[in-house]
């Protein structure tokens, strides 16, 4: 896992708690109705929590209840968190959009690490995370966020 903050933001103790108690809504970019896919099943899980999922994926009508947008932009809901299940090379375009909205993180899932995507996000005021996921992430602070 890698976290890069916004020039000027001091760390926090824990990013990731911070990042999990200040921002409510998630944009999930390729979230499936396929309840195989590990967007679906993070998602769910999250959704129970307590986060607002904005299912983002142009082949998806709705999913966990919600309506799906073919892109970020078309969300109308304001996007704290874009939570991106796409291959690394797919990432700029998501992370350009993600500004453009203004979005407050950049989540990339496990396995998923783009350098120069996490650092334009980094340098237009955006805290990013790469190769972590959000739900083995929010189990470990479970007991610390209710």
């Amino acid at each position: 896992m890698k976290i890069l903050l916004p020039d000027g933001i001091p760390p926090g103790a824990d990013p990731i708690f911070d990042i999990l108690t200040k921002y409510k809504t998630i944009a999930v970019v390729g979230l499936s109705s396929n309840p195989a896919r590990p967007s679906h099943g993070v998602s769910e899980y999250m959704q129970s929590s307590g986060y607002q999922i904005i299912p983002v994926n142009p082949n998806e009508m709705d999913v966990l209840g919600e309506p799906s947008y073919g892109r970020l932009e078309d969300a109308p809901q304001k996007i704290e968190i874009v939570d991106i299940f796409r291959r690394p090379e797919e990432v700029p375009p998501v992370v350009d959009a993600a500004i453009r909205v203004g979005a407050k993180v950049v989540w990339m899932q496990l396995g998923i690490v783009n350098e120069a995507a996490a650092e334009k996000a980094q340098a237009a005021g955006l805290t990013v995370v790469m190769d972590a996921c959000m739900l083995i992430e929010h189990k470990k602070r479970r007991q610390h966020l209710s």
